[in-house]
């Protein structure tokens, strides 16, 4: 059997990385659109206030954990914390909130708009929104492969899912 640990000892802090900063701009972006909406109570309509509510909480969600992540693999390598189960459990989760937000979210907005032809305030703020969330449910998706792809071989292996990562 291939041993992966180097490429997961590698690869772990640049994919939570990738999350963290995609999110982070995802966070901001949707941050920042509640709270212009907020201001002058011109949401378009209560369907995109409430995806766009959730987007923000996906993306902070997303920054908090992903952070932790990468701390606890470089700081805690042998705890539950940074074990295949939990990385599994978290990702999976995960994956069905950006899944869930950014599908309710482009819908919201009819399928995507055209800026130039759009009555919709702050639309191109929104296209990004739903774009970046777009690029955040595709990380998690190559995320929640690979840990499968390593619980898989752990449980051929023999070993727990509670075990170390790499």
């Amino acid at each position: 059997m291939v041993d992966t640990s180097a490429h997961i000892r590698r690869g772990h802090p640049i994919f939570f990385g990738l999350l963290l900063f995609f999110a982070l701009i995802e966070g901001c972006i949707t941050a920042w659109l509640v709270s212009r909406y907020n201001d002058h109570d011109t949401y378009p309509s209560n369907s995109i206030r409430d995806r766009l509510k959730f987007l923000v909480f996906v993306s902070w969600w997303t920054v908090f954990f992903s952070a932790a992540y990468i701390a606890a693999f470089y700081t805690a390598f042998l705890s539950f914390v940074a074990s295949i189960a939990s990385h599994l459990a978290w990702i999976a989760l995960t994956w069905i909130f950006w899944l869930s937000s950014t599908a309710a979210f482009t819908a919201a907005l009819g399928g995507g708009q055209r800026c130039g032809s759009s009555s919709l305030t702050y639309c191109s703020q929104n296209v990004a929104a739903e774009a970046f969330g777009w690029i955040e449910t595709i990380l998690i998706s190559f995320g929640l492969g690979a840990i499968l792809f390593i619980g898989i071989g752990a449980i051929r292996r023999g070993d727990r899912l509670s075990g170390e990562l790499a």
